[in-house]
Formats: structure tokens, C-alpha cells, sequence
């Protein structure tokens, strides 16, 4: 069968655009064929510096005709309404339709409509063009006279089908004055001349010889292998950057790697700066030395040509940017350590955090307060959570942060231990802000701990207090992350926290500002003075405004639990259990709940689990349309001297065991042994339902049984909320 290949040659194309750039056109061109009927086998897309190209291959060689009925008015119908049914039909006269009856209503007509498949060819003509025109670059260009908007100069459009083995037609079309053709070039510098072209493969081997590999998965395995043996042949090792390789694969047709080296002076340096100031301004990468573990003095750059002089000018004209750069860096680093962390702190004082929140002083000055309340419950010493929380953000004030964002918290660390503050200080420094991501690490040192959680609730708080919350997807400040850091730092360093304690504690100073501020303003229009009085306001009004942020924030640990759900998930457990654990009243213990929940897991999982889940649900469901019929509630407990059968006797002795027994467990966090006390409700409530009618002729019978149907959720209520747990 016929393959299709499109090339689309310009000038270079940014690297950030190059791989949605394929993967879009790809999506376009084939659901535009498949809407079309041109079903297809295969399709691969390729993307170089200078050319998107696509090969679609086992496609028909022409449409399928097609036949179809059309419907028109009834026989009888206004003229216009036939005239209508003509022309959208193709027909001249009513001659050239049939009429059908139909038991309802009556006779109608149908046109049957026969239209004859096109060539192929003919089909990609009109379908490539339009894609071409509508391109979604996320920035375009026109250039000259012409009207196409296009990622950079489009010069040349390579259009060819044909069966293997026979010489493929050239499909025409033309784009702004751009006409398609079976010609295109190769490399820009190496093999400028045009290149006749026919299908995928002779395509790629001629751009092959002419010095261009279309594969960018190729070009990737190409520099990481060349570059891997350049550095083993001068006894280091590469320092490998994905990010890094996906870019500079977007920027050569030809990689060439070549070493370049800068002065040791500069090693003085962390080695993270100089490989952000190397990768950032030349795109290049950094070679480590094995017997120090430290970078070497050499570099990596990737050349997009063979040159004459074995890239020696190349390297050199790096070695200067570079060498620039690295003094640069230099004396950031430099004129940090001079000035030291400590008098770089009263600057927060004129930065704003948020408008509503304060200032950058206003909210270290809240996170201290909060690190040094959480210290002692993570086993942190609170002088160390305190130092560490005072000078976490210290570097954001430094020259190498601002010239590297990304460096944030790491040269906090090195400040820290270059002024000589404790090792658990200098850590914080730089943990406080992890887990970043579902892939990062969280902390697991109690100062970096305390002042990691202590931000992050800061944060939460902060903004939930501003009712600045997430919406759908938009989460501007982060505070999904921020929730899911805390979860990550309780469970998986264990930690015993009471949430909503921490919450209120957190929550204290901003209520409390955001009051203070909002009767301030209101005073009389002006800004926040230093004299205001709140005992001057009407009376009880400071209270309820503070009420109304304080129940702003009460939600959030209902938020809490919804990234818990999200993050317990995705690791396979069931969100209506986290929903049925949390509905307890004082469930704010995240690893106990979690613990409770999984202990919850297995027991359901099991015989007596299942069937003691089924035998709850209806007594629940008699319940409810009982309590609806009669409109009131049916609490227990129980008359003990209304208990008439057995089985009911049984089942009252049986709940009032396991509902002792389960408390005893779960006080003791036993939630083993709390749900084997559970299981013995199982054969109780199944012998109940066997032997007892509940619906009674005697009411008080009937009410007596429905109080011992309420006990049975009063039971399973030491272990979470039943009606909660789907499946």
C-alpha cells in the first residue's frame, strides 16, 4: 500500500517547540485522513532544527465510494421545503428521488445519494495545506509580502506518495506561493545543495549522507554516547542532564562533541553553580572528576558541524563566554560570603509577600513561631528549628540566587555552613523546601522537618485565611503542593501530629493581622496606623470578623484530606475509606488515620469483613425508612428488658462487648484487634436478621429494635464511618 511523506523545511526551529511541533502534526494529519475515510497503518513524525516532517504509511490508494439515503420533507410539502431538500441532495427534480411510506408518518422522500471516493492524493492536496495554514505554533512569524504565519521563514515543502517500489507522485499543492516538490536540502553548512527525495527511507539515508539525522531519538543516543567516551577517554565522568540533552538535540543536524576546559581557580565555586552557569549560557555539559567526586575543570558543548580545524575555534569562542561567565559567578559568591546572611534580613522588611499577608519579615517572623512550636513533636531541639527559621530565606537575597532561582535553599546551605552555623541549621536551609514534587524526597532531619512543615502550613494557611484557594485547575500559589509536602513529611517519616492544633496555632497571627488591618482601613479610609485600638470597636465586632477567617480556615483540613485521597490513590488505596476514617470527629492524626484506614483495608477484604459490611447496610437502610415514615430518629441505646428473642439478646450482648473492646483497642492504637473485636459482630447481626422481624405489630417492640439496628452503627463507629465505604 501507498506511504505518505510531508517535510516542512524552514529556519531553525526553537528546541522548547520542536517535540509538540511533531507530536501535533502527526495528530492533525492522520485525524484528518481517518475523517476522510483514508484509514491508515502506521505513522512516525521527525523533528530537526530546521525540518518537521511526518511519514504516514499503508494508506489506501483512493476513498471508498459512498452511498446514502437522505431523507427529505413529506410528499405534499410546501415548495420551498422541497426546493431545499434538491439542493442539499444534489438532485434536479422530484424524478430523480424515491418515496418511501412509514406506518406513522405517511410518505416521504429519499434521496439516495452516491458519491464516488477521490484519489488519494487528490485528498491530501486539500487536507495539508489547510493543516499548514492553522498550524498551532505557540508563537508564529509572517514574513515578506506573504500572509502564512509560520514558527520561523518556511522555505520549502517536500510532498510524496507511492507504493514501495514504485516511483512516488509528487502531491500538489501550493502555500503561499511555497509549491510543493520531492526536493530538500541538507545541512545547512555541510551539504547546503538541494536533494531529490522520494520515500521515508531514501529520505532519511540521503539526509543521512548530506550530514543531517532526522531521528531525534537518535541524535539524543548519538551526543550521550559520544559524549560518555570523550569524558572516559580523559579519565572523568559525564555529568549526565536530561533536561540538557532533550534541549541541545533540538539545536544540531550533525552533533559533533567537543571538550573545552576553563581555569581550576573557578572550582573555589559550588559545583552547582558552575554547572547552572555552564548549562544555562552555553548549553554545555559539565564532566566530574572520579577520585574527588568534585567537577573538573572541562566542559562538553555539542557543535552542529564537522570543522576543519577540529572544532578548535569552536571550543574557543565557548572557553571565552564561559570563562566570563564563571567571574561572574565568582564574584556573586564572593560578595555573598563578605556580607553574610544575618544583615541581609532587615530587606524582608520592605518586600512584600502578599498584599493581604504582609511582608517577607512579617511571614519568617510567623514561620519562626511555628518551627519552634512543632520542634519538640518531630524531636527537634527548638533552638536549632528557631536559627533555621530565621535565615531560611536569607538567600533569596543573595547574587547567585538571583542570577540562579533554581538554587534557592541549596546556597542557603552553603552560606550557612560557610558562617559557620550548625550542620541541622545549614540542612534546613535547603530541605525546608522539599518534597517539591511527587518525585522529590522529603526531608528527614527534625530541625529541617519542623521548618519544612512550618512553611508549608504558613502558606496554607495564609491563603485559605485570604480565601485565595485553588480552583479547577488553577493553583497560582501552589497550595496543592504545599498540602501534599506536609502529607509526604508526616507519613513517611511517621510522625504523631495533631493537624488541626497546628492549624489553629499557625492561623493565630494572621487572623489576627488581617483583623487588625481590616479595621484599621475602616476607620477612616487611611492606612494602618501603630495607634489603633481594637478595644475602640463596637463590641463583639473584632471577635466576628476573627470568627469568620477563623472558619475560612476550618476547610482546610478537609482539603487535607482531599490530597490525601489524591496521594493515597495513586499509591492504590481507596478514597472512600480515607472518607469514612476522616468523618470521625477528631481524626487530624494523618499517620494514624492512615494506619486506621489500612488496618480498615484488610478487614474488608476479608469473609467476615464483607459479609459484617453487608449485614450493616441493611440495617442502616431499614433504619432510614423507618426514621423517614415515622419522621423522627431511632437512637439507642436499647431496653433491656424489651429484648423478647434470643437472637436480639444475643446481638445487645454482643454490641455492647465489641463496642467495649474496640475502644480499648483503638485507645491503645491497636487497629488489629480492633477490627477482630469487630468481626465478632458478623454471626450476631446475620442470626438477627434471620430470627427477628423488626417491623414489630408492637410499637415498642418495633422502636425497641430499631435502637438496637442503630447500635449496631453506633459500634462500627469506634472504627470509622461506615455509610461512607462504597463497593
Amino acid at each position: 500500500m501507498p506511504d505518505l511523506l510531508i517535510e516542512l523545511f524552514s529556519e531553525e526551529i526553537p528546541a522548547r517547540m520542536q517535540a509538540q511541533a511533531a507530536d501535533g502534526l502527526k495528530k492533525l494529519v492522520t485525524d484528518a485522513l481517518v475523517e476522510r475515510g483514508l484509514l491508515y497503518e502506521g505513522a512516525k513524525a521527525f523533528v530537526t532544527p530546521r525540518r518537521l516532517a511526518l511519514a504516514v504509511h499503508g494508506l489506501p490508494g483512493r476513498q471508498a465510494d459512498q452511498r446514502e439515503e437522505k431523507k427529505g420533507p413529506r410528499v405534499g410539502a410546501p415548495e420551498g421545503a422541497i426546493a431545499g431538500f434538491l439542493k442539499s441532495a444534489g438532485l434536479s427534480s422530484l424524478d430523480q428521488a424515491t418515496v418511501q411510506s412509514d406506518p406513522k408518518k405517511g410518505d416521504f422522500y429519499v434521496a439516495v445519494v452516491e458519491k464516488p471516493g477521490r484519489p488519494t492524493p487528490e485528498v491530501i492536496a486539500e487536507i495539508i495545506p489547510a493543516i499548514i495554514r492553522s498550524f498551532p505554533w505557540p508563537k508564529s512569524m509572517r514574513w515578506g509580502s506573504g500572509s502564512l504565519r509560520w514558527v520561523r521563514p518556511l522555505h520549502s515543502i517536500v510532498a510524496t506518495f507511492g507504493a514501495e517500489g514504485d516511483e512516488p507522485e509528487v502531491v500538489r499543492f501550493e502555500v503561499d506561493g511555497i509549491v510543493s516538490s520531492n526536493i530538500t536540502y541538507g545541512h545547512r553548512f555541510l551539504a547546503p545543495a538541494p536533494i531529490t527525495v522520494k520515500r521515508l527511507d531514501d529520505w532519511m539515508a540521503k539526509l543521512e549522507a548530506t550530514k543531517v539525522v532526522v531521528d531525534r531519538d537518535r541524535r539524543k543516543d548519538i551526543i550521550l554516547n559520544d559524549a560518555k567516551d570523550l569524558a572516559l577517554a580523559n579519565g572523568l565522568e559525564l555529568v549526565e542532564d536530561e533536561g540538557l540533552l532533550d534541549e541541545v538535540a533540538g539545536l544540531v543536524e550533525w552533533p559533533v562533541v567537543l571538550m573545552g576546559s576553563f581555569e581550576e581557580r573557578f572550582l573555589d565555586i559550588p559545583d552547582e553553580v558552575i554547572r547552572a552557569t555552564i548549562r544555562a549560557n552555553q548549553k554545555c555539559f559539565v564532566l566530574k572528576n572520579p577520585a574527588t567526586g568534585r567537577l573538573a575543570n572541562r566542559f562538553l558543548l555539542i557543535s552542529n558541524l564537522v570543522a576543519s580545524d577540529g572544532g578548535a575555534a569552536i571550543v574557543a569562542g565557548n572557553e571565552r563566554v564561559i570563562r566570563a561567565r564563571l567571574s561572574d559567578a565568582k564574584f556573586f559568591w564572593d560578595t555573598d560570603r563578605v556580607n553574610g546572611l544575618e544583615s541581609r534580613m532587615p530587606r524582608f522588611q520592605s518586600i512584600t509577600f502578599h498584599e493581604k499577608l504582609g511582608s517577607q519579615a512579617e511571614r519568617i517572623e510567623r514561620i519562626r513561631r511555628l518551627a519552634v512550636e512543632i520542634a519538640p513533636k518531630v524531636g527537634a531541639e527548638p533552638a536549632l528549628a528557631e536559627d533555621a527559621a530565621l535565615f531560611c530565606k536569607a538567600d533569596l537575597l543573595t547574587e547567585v540566587v538571583g542570577e540562579f532561582p533554581e538554587l534557592q535553599g541549596l546556597m542557603g546551605r552553603y552560606y550557612a555552613q560557610g558562617e559557620g552555623l550548625a550542620p541541622e541549621v545549614a540542612a534546613a536551609c535547603e530541605e525546608h523546601y522539599k518534597p517539591q514534587g511527587p518525585g522529590d524526597r522529603v526531608p528527614t532531619a527534625p530541625v529541617s522537618i519542623a521548618v519544612a512543615l512550618a512553611d508549608k502550613i504558613d502558606t496554607l494557611v495564609g491563603f485559605w485565611a485570604i480565601d485565595e484557594k485553588p480552583t479547577g485547575s488553577k493553583d497560582p500559589y501552589a497550595l496543592r503542593r504545599a498540602a501534599l509536602g506536609v502529607i509526604r513529611i508526616v507519613l513517611e517519616n511517621g510522625l504523631r501530629l495533631r493537624l488541626n492544633e497546628i492549624l489553629e496555632r499557625s492561623a493565630a497571627p494572621v487572623v489576627t493581622k488581617l483583623a487588625d488591618k481590616f479595621f484599621q482601613l475602616n476607620e477612616d479610609g487611611s492606612s494602618p496606623s501603630d495607634h489603633f485600638d481594637p478595644n475602640t470597636l463596637p463590641a463583639g465586632a473584632w471577635d466576628e470578623y476573627c470568627a469568620a477567617r477563623f472558619a475560612e480556615i476550618s476547610d482546610l483540613l478537609s482539603f487535607f484530606a482531599d490530597r490525601l485521597k489524591v496521594h493515597l490513590r495513586e499509591h492504590g488505596a481507596r478514597h472512600d475509606l480515607v472518607d469514612a476514617v476522616f468523618a470521625l470527629e477528631g481524626q487530624d492524626d494523618l499517620f494514624l488515620l492512615v494506619e486506621r484506614m489500612t488496618a480498615l483495608a484488610r478487614f474488608l477484604d476479608t469473609e467476615d469483613g464483607r459479609t459484617l459490611l453487608a449485614g450493616y447496610r441493611r440495617a442502616v437502610n431499614i433504619l432510614r425508612i423507618e426514621e423517614k415514615k415515622d419522621g423522627r430518629a431511632f437512637a439507642g441505646p436499647t431496653n433491656a428488658a424489651l429484648l423478647k428473642e434470643p437472637a436480639e439478646e444475643r446481638l445487645a450482648d454482643a454490641i455492647e462487648q465489641v463496642k467495649r473492646r474496640v475502644a480499648t483497642a483503638v485507645a491503645a492504637e491497636d487497629f488489629e484487634t480492633a477490627m477482630t473485636a469487630l468481626a465478632d459482630l458478623r454471626a450476631p447481626v446475620d442470626a438477627f436478621f434471620d430470627a427477628v422481624t423488626v417491623n414489630d405489630q408492637d410499637p415498642a417492640l418495633r422502636e425497641n429494635r430499631l435502637k438496637l439496628l442503630d447500635e449496631i452503627r453506633a459500634a462500627t463507629r469506634g472504627i470509622a464511618d461506615f455509610d461512607r465505604i462504597g463497593g
